[in-house]
């Protein structure tokens, strides 16, 4: 009997989507209240969601962790329709995400939501996007999916008042429609070479396309991971990066945090199937590019980290040098570094980016003495006719906390220890695990120098996370009054769930690189993908093989 679809692969594309969509019909300042359980019930049903996605993905007895379920849209056939896949991967970015939610959407009860009408709506589209492109299997809705969480993010960063803010976002607006651009074009390419659209039938076309058509796939190629690499921010991309993630509201650039991941998460995607192995003559094309950028994107952060006093600035670059970090591991991934450094990537991924979004909530509690934000506020509150946010303590902030000083150090200190990568904690267990892999992989087709110089780079990124981190701890908690400032359970009960779960991570890091190593495993087997997707079923062969 063929094995039914798999429905709720489709689930965290259409609960955001109809969400999003209900909260358009409560344009009313009045309606705050339905806009809010709609947006809360969607936080938590997508969470239910990715953890029982993550479990199915894991629990499949396919070879080597290749779990993997599927969703024919249209009950069309793959290459032809559109389809969905599920395998560790995805189903990690999905939980990721999940988990980054509800801290945000909680952290906008203290006030920022409050900033414009359409908040929720315009969050609940983000997540739409963003889990529409982690489950896509074809580079066109790869596209549409990009589109729907970039016009999202658009409103997004824009929310609120201030020049800054206003330049901040027109920029970014600007750099990723350019993005977009060369988006259509490299897909243009890859289609006039190889006639498909879909992951799985490209990745299967790749070894078998003659030696004239080879070089114009390479540039189609190059020119979509232009795309990806800018939404990721390697350097020279990534000027970008850091204004626009300081510019926005704290809620908004917590979960900003994965956007730069999805660029990474694409590009490791695709490199595994188009150019890892099986590739044939393509096999480890962009390696290089990967590498070097990868490493030039944690210098540029770690210089940015050491050259700036601006907490919000710092995390922009502080997301910088995780994204390079894990590009890096993914040039030597396919540079036949093995199964272990990926798994360790993996792993730090998740670890550095539930440290920057923890990081991104703590900026405004941290910067309060300095009397910007409330100013941004109360403009905003007066252009829309509502409270102010910060008198407003019942409604927008709840309990006051006791000990501020203390709790904000305690969470401070979390997210230093995280991104420095010193021990205890989850970033120490990734580097480890990053290096351990470098070191005993063996077999690399680039110099060992290369090797090297990422290995001085992790450490010194590290280093240099530590004596950035430590001189705003000293500038915030030894010469200011921020123990006078009143801190609000709503801003300080998100960032701590996000460094629970890090800390979860490192109690639990045998079973979270477990699973890591499962799904480096299963990228390193193209086959399982691109088998698994040829051969989906669809609902009518079903229906006939139960008759």
């Amino acid at each position: 009997m063929t094995p039914a679809p798999e429905h709720l692969v489709i689930a965290p594309i259409l609960i955001p989507f109809f969400a999003g969509a209900l909260m358009l019909l409560y344009g009313d300042d009045r309606q705050r209240k339905a806009r809010l359980i709609l947006s809360f019930g969607s936080a938590i049903a997508l969470l239910l969601v990715a953890l029982g996605l993550l479990g199915r993905a894991s629990q499949s007895p396919a070879a080597e962790g290749g779990a993997m379920g599927f969703y024919l849209l249209g009950d069309w056939a793959s290459p032809f329709g559109i389809v969905l896949v599920l395998d560790r991967l995805s189903a990690m970015m999905l939980l990721l995400l999940a988990v980054l939610a509800l801290p945000a959407l909680t952290y906008s009860l203290a006030g920022w939501q409050r900033q414009g009408t359409h908040f929720h709506a315009l969050f609940q589209f983000l997540l739409m996007g963003l889990n529409g492109a982690f489950l896509t299997g074809d580079l066109f809705n790869l596209f549409v999916f990009f589109e729907v969480l970039l016009a999202a993010s658009y409103g997004l960063l824009l929310h609120g008042s201030g020049a800054f803010r206003v330049g901040a976002g027109l920029h970014y607006i600007a750099v990723n429609l350019t993005a977009s651009l060369m988006f259509l074009i490299g897909v243009s390419l890859i289609y006039g070479v190889t006639g498909t659209l879909n992951m799985a039938h490209l990745a299967g076309l790749i070894p078998t396309l003659s030696e004239a058509d080879r070089p114009l796939l390479h540039a189609g190629a190059a020119i979509l991971a232009l795309a990806f690499l800018v939404k990721a921010g390697m350097w020279p991309l990534s000027f970008w990066l850091p204004t626009a993630y300081s510019a926005g509201a704290p809620p908004v650039a917590a979960i900003f945090a994965v956007m730069t991941k999805v660029g990474v998460y694409a590009v490791l995607r695709l490199s595994m199937l188009m150019f890892g192995p099986g590739a044939g003559p393509s096999l480890g094309v962009g390696a290089e590019v990967l590498i070097a950028g990868g490493m030039l994107t944690m210098l540029f952060g770690l210089l940015g980290v050491l050259g700036t006093q601006a907490l919000g600035r710092m995390a922009g670059h502080l997301v910088l040098v995780s994204s390079g970090t894990v590009l890096a591991v993914i040039g030597f991934t396919l540079a036949g570094g093995g199964n272990a450094m990926l798994a360790g990537g993996l792993y730090y991924l998740v670890a550095s980016t539930l440290a920057s979004s923890a990081l991104f909530l703590l900026i405004e509690p941290l910067s309060r003495e300095d009397g910007d934000i409330a100013a941004m506020l109360a403009l905003t509150a007066d252009a829309y006719g509502i409270a102010d946010p910060l008198e407003d303590e019942d409604a927008a902030t709840g309990l006051a906390i006791p000990g501020s000083l203390a709790t904000l150090a305690v969470g401070f200190g979390g997210c230093l220890l995280v991104l420095a990568g010193m021990p205890p904690l989850a970033g120490f267990v990734g580097k480890l695990a990053i290096l351990s892999g470098l070191l005993s992989g063996g077999g690399l087709s680039v110099p060992q120098d290369w090797a090297w110089t990422f290995l001085a780079l992790l450490l010194l990124s590290g280093l240099a996370t530590l004596i950035g981190l430590v001189r705003v701890g000293v500038q915030v908690f030894w010469t200011s009054d921020l123990a006078a400032q009143k801190i609000w359970a709503l801003e300080v009960g998100p960032p701590a769930a996000l460094l629970l779960l890090a800390a979860a991570m490192t109690v639990r890091s045998e079973d979270v690189l477990g699973y890591m190593d499962a799904t480096s495993r299963a990228l390193h087997s193209p086959p399982v993908y691109t088998t698994g997707v040829s051969l989906a079923p669809r609902v009518t062969d079903g229906a006939e093989a139960t008759e």
